[in-house]
């Protein structure tokens, strides 16, 4: 099995074990019903003064992979697993995470074969990128993309699955007590 594969499996994401065995940093119960909301949680944590991360990322390179990822539903994603990993893992993952109304994955794994996330990237760029991904997410009317572990999602469900992943990823961003 590809090293990619196995880190999948091993992380409890592909079955949405890791908060059942307690793994990971302790992140907020975050859960928003579509891609509006997120963008207001985004825009919310982006206007604090201070954020605290529960992860590696800073929070312009997590908006960065978010972009990525709504981005990749449209244009393609530059990797894809298996159809038989799609069939036997990614879709139950999807459906167990859709049923719960919430995703856990490594918050700091890669996109597979995306680029490397940039460090210095302005703030301003990374929050523009995302709002403007989700803005065309939300008008588009032409095919997308199959995810690259859950394999072909209708426009509803891809929706589902960018508002579960943008809510994970916020969810480990804390606005500090005065």
């Amino acid at each position: 099995m590809p090293h990619s594969r196995r880190a999948f499996l091993a992380s409890g994401a592909a079955l949405g074990t890791a908060p059942l065995l307690g793994c990971g940093p302790r992140l907020r119960d975050l859960r928003l019903p579509g891609l509006p909301a997120a963008l207001d949680e985004m825009r919310r944590l982006g206007s604090a003064p201070a954020l605290q991360s529960q992860t590696a990322w800073g929070w312009a390179q997590t908006l960065e992979h978010l972009a990525q990822s709504v981005e990749y539903s449209m244009t393609g994603y530059p990797t894809q697993q298996s159809a038989l990993f799609q069939l036997l893992a990614g879709r139950p993952a999807f459906q167990l995470f859709a049923w719960r109304g919430q995703m856990r994955h490594d918050l700091t794994a890669p996109i597979p074969g995306s680029p490397a996330l940039a460090v210095g990237t302005p703030l301003a760029a990374a929050s523009l990128r995302l709002l403007t991904a989700c803005g065309q997410f939300l008008q588009w009317r032409g095919p997308l993309q199959p995810h690259f572990a859950y394999g072909a999602l209708t426009h509803a469900e891809y929706e589902q699955a960018h508002a579960m992943h943008l809510a994970n990823h916020f969810a480990a961003f804390q606005v500090p007590a005065e």
